[in-house]
């Protein structure tokens, strides 16, 4: 079956309807699921904002800027068509608006715009059905208010307007441009199979020594992992990626107000084809991702995931014995790697997940791309660093939200957490003296309302949903939960769009697993957060969590103040966060001690000799360099 989401806009209460439709690939029936998903109908101005839409925005800007010649020569040295706009989000203050502060920037061919403001900013409304109707509020211009930009073009004749006049940038001097300045050198390392991948790719499903993945990728909530298995055994049922929050700061009202909810605009819709040897590994699998949106014909981004097994250049684990015996025993960390990257808007978001040789799963998410900015003016550095002539870079917080459906040796798992305390003993061999000792204190969390732990708040250091089967010694078989995360501060609960991002609110909660709670936000809360969709703090009710199917929901992010080295681009190092699901107890060992590429040899042995040690065999292995085929790149076919 699928989804298929429909905008009503011309019935006597206009709505947006979702219908299941099936069976796939010739479907035959439709029933509408909406009231049952939602409890009710959902209002059409909930709906996200298309392509469509944006054209006729962009239109009315123009008429409008065309109202005021002389101060956009002045100011710009434009006549506005070498303006370009950037939505904000949301669209107003209460349920019902759709009034949207527009940016406007220097366009500049062949170069990110979002490092070029001009310092003028318009609010549209654009919530009438009937587009003649739609109209431009009011204007911002250097820390100043107007009706119209034809009162701005009034001010400005008449001497009583500041002005900072800009050139038009070059477009081989602009700021934040991309284009190499030193010609190419020698080829870096590559990476590559010698004896072909050992991971399998059919369809949607992938093996890799032990692992079995399904993958997918939702058009607006992204990438998506089903039925993750290790030796056999299911470990996750369902990891998926639910949202992706950018809050601005600034001193302009595009900026002071932006809210941006990445899944409204299109996660999975955006993710554009990967260059190889860059983005991916060349040798690496690409595969294309099919969607149909705003469109009435399917559409394809090619080779906009890849698949690849990646040789980290670090020990999974290892040990040089130097007493007693001589001997050396390791194994390399090669990881299985499911990649793709979102561009949306300035940001372009690299989402990984990745499988080790431990039964460890790793999600990691990196953000590069450009920065938003806006115009420097007055106290403007409150908000944020100077990086250009008139650019301030805006401060923001990345919050991004995960589901993992655990299902730890079964689907009935409980919440147990375990963290250091010490306590103060007679030294038992000498009375007089005290030790400080360290002891585990286990705890085992029943209610949802104990499982949900705020963000930035301290948490015990172990938490595992154990399953009530131990191992061979005798503990409760378990995944640990692990985050690396340095988010910001979460929205006020004081704030009226609050309940829309309530996720936000926590580090990690554990709910029961319901099939009425499929997500923890919705697309429809971007542009209705005063009366959100679905409002994720609901489903923390304080039931029981106690041999439970249950799943983790886990807020990661980072706060991100820009500076000037995020010129042209902010750089992946240092700005990644994530989480792991680590075994703990579930073995009864290293259960990458089975792996063949396992090395052990002594000091007895001819460590040079293949038989002995399988790393004398690579020389042999990969005399000749790989075969690569051509370069080639479509990304920009389909746009």
């Amino acid at each position: 079956e699928a989804l298929a989401v429909l905008y009503f806009g011309n019935q006597p209460e206009p709505n947006i309807t979702e219908y299941v439709v099936g069976p796939l690939p010739a479907p035959a029936y439709h029933r509408d699921v909406t009231v049952q998903r939602y409890g009710g109908k959902v209002p059409y101005h909930r709906r996200p904002v298309t392509g469509r839409e944006y054209t006729d925005i962009n239109a009315l800007v123009q008429r409008e800027l065309k109202k005021a010649p002389r101060f956009l020569t002045a100011c710009c040295e434009s006549d506005g068509t070498n303006l370009v706009t950037l939505t904000t989000a949301p669209r107003g203050f209460k349920s019902g608006d759709r009034v949207t502060w527009f940016v406007l920037f220097h366009n500049v061919a062949g170069t990110g715009y979002y490092l070029s403001p001009v310092g003028l900013e318009v609010l549209v409304d654009h919530g009438d059905l009937q587009l003649s109707r739609w109209q431009l509020r009011q204007v911002f211009y250097n820390g100043r208010y107007f009706a119209s930009t034809g009162d701005l073009e009034q001010e400005f004749v008449a001497g009583a307007l500041e002005v900072v006049r800009l050139k038009q940038p070059r477009a081989d001097a602009v700021l934040g441009s991309m284009r190499p300045r030193s010609p190419p050198g020698s080829p870096g390392p590559l990476q590559f199979e010698p004896q072909g991948p050992r991971y399998s790719v059919r369809n949607n499903h992938i093996t890799f020594q032990g692992w079995s993945i399904a993958f997918g990728m939702n058009p607006y909530t992204g990438p998506r992992l089903f039925d993750i298995r290790y030796r056999g055994e299911r470990i996750v049922y369902e990891l998926s990626l639910q949202e992706a929050l950018a809050l601005y700061g600034s001193n302009c009202p595009g900026g002071m107000s932006t809210r941006y909810l990445d899944g409204s605009f299109g996660i999975g819709r955006f993710a554009y084809e990967l260059v190889q040897g860059l983005d991916c590994p060349y040798t690496a699998t690409y595969v294309d991702r099919h969607y149909l949106v705003e469109s009435d014909t399917p559409k394809t981004n090619q080779k906009s995931l890849c698949i690849f097994e990646h040789d980290s250049a670090l020990p999974l684990r290892r040990h040089f014995s130097d007493s007693q015996s001589f001997y050396y025993g390791g194994l390399r960390k090669n990881t299985l790697v499911i990649r793709t990257i979102s561009t949306l808007i300035n940001y372009d978001y690299i989402w990984d997940f990745m499988f080790h040789g431990n039964g460890a799963v790793e999600v990691r998410v990196h953000a590069t791309g450009y920065i938003s900015s806006s115009f420097l003016h007055g106290r403007g550095t409150d908000y944020g660093n100077r990086v250009g002539p008139h650019t301030l870079g805006t401060m923001h917080l990345h919050h991004i939200h995960y589901k993992v459906d655990l299902d730890v040796d079964g689907q009935l798992n409980s919440l147990e957490t375990q963290d250091m305390e010490y306590e103060f003993v007679k030294d038992p061999w000498s009375t007089q003296n005290t030790i400080e000792r360290p002891y585990l204190r286990r705890e085992r969390l029943e209610k949802e309302d104990e499982a949900a732990f705020p963000l930035n708040a301290p948490m015990p250091r172990y938490i595992s949903f154990v399953s009530p089967n131990p191992n061979k010694w005798e503990h409760p078989r378990s995944y640990r939960i692990q985050i690396i995360s340095f988010a910001g501060k979460h929205l006020p609960t004081s704030s009226s769009m609050e309940r829309s991002i309530s996720w936000g609110r926590y580090q990690l909660a554990v709910t029961q697993r319901k099939e009425e709670e499929p997500t923890s936000t919705s697309v429809y809360n971007q542009n209705d957060p005063w009366t959100p969709t679905v409002t994720f703090a609901d489903f923390i009710n304080n039931e029981t969590i106690t041999n439970k199917d249950l799943v983790a929901w886990i807020t990661v992010g980072f706060l991100h103040v820009p500076h000037a080295e995020d010129i042209p681009n902010t750089v992946t190092v240092g700005n990644g966060v994530g989480f792991f699901l680590r075994p703990y107890n579930y073995f009864n060992e290293d259960p990458s001690v089975d792996s063949p590429d396992s090395v052990y040899f002594s000091s007895e042995q001819d460590v040079g000799a293949c038989g002995a040690n399988p790393l004398a065999c690579l020389s042999s292995a990969t005399t000749c360099a790989p075969h690569l085929p051509s370069f080639h790149f479509g990304g920009f076919l389909n746009l």
